[in-house]
């Protein structure tokens, strides 16, 4: 194991292709593509506080993972009214009983629920919200603080991938993990 543990911790887990250091020009194209994007075929704006969080951190690792990655701790995509109220969230196979079949969800896809019994305030915009993420696998007995993940947008990753010369396959996504030293 080299010095840098953090790194070497995110190459020994289960399904992880790469992980790299973001520098800083790739961060910034990054971050310009993150305020342009809007969700594919519903129109709806897509704010990506889980990034904004992350480029915040004195370190950003960029992880490129397969299906065999674990999933995430907790939702990274939730459907939010401008008045507060949680329209919808992300669904895990894990987390499927608490939605499928209850009168007040309704299932989109195998991985969104949206809530029938949320009604959105008049003049309230709806926004995806893709939330920081924790990352338990950093944490302060690996030198770590303030650790957050996000993934970003697809056009992100394309971004990200071809900084770097790899291929653009659909099996493979990214995941941003920010952190400050301890």
């Amino acid at each position: 194991m080299t010095d840098d543990k953090p790194l070497e911790i995110i190459k020994g887990m289960r399904g992880v292709r790469e992980a790299f250091y973001l520098d800083k020009e790739t961060l910034e194209k990054v971050r310009a593509e993150e305020e342009t994007v809007i969700s594919p075929g519903t129109g709806t704006a897509v704010d990506n506080i889980g990034f904004k969080e992350a480029i915040k951190r004195e370190k950003v690792i960029c992880i490129i993972k397969d299906p065999r990655f674990r999933p995430p701790p907790e939702p990274t995509v939730i459907l939010k009214c401008s008045d507060g109220q949680i329209m919808g969230v992300e669904v895990f196979p894990n987390t499927q009983d608490q939605y499928v079949g209850k009168d007040n969800c309704l299932m989109v896809s195998d991985g969104f629920v949206v809530f029938l019994d949320v009604v959105p305030k008049e003049g309230s915009k709806e926004a995806f919200i893709m939330p920081p993420v924790s990352f338990p696998e950093l944490n302060l007995s690996n030198g770590c603080k303030n650790v957050v993940s996000c993934s970003p947008a697809p056009t992100s990753d394309k971004m990200i991938r071809d900084s770097r010369g790899l291929p653009d396959d659909a099996r493979l996504a990214s995941i941003l993990v920010g952190y400050d030293c301890a």
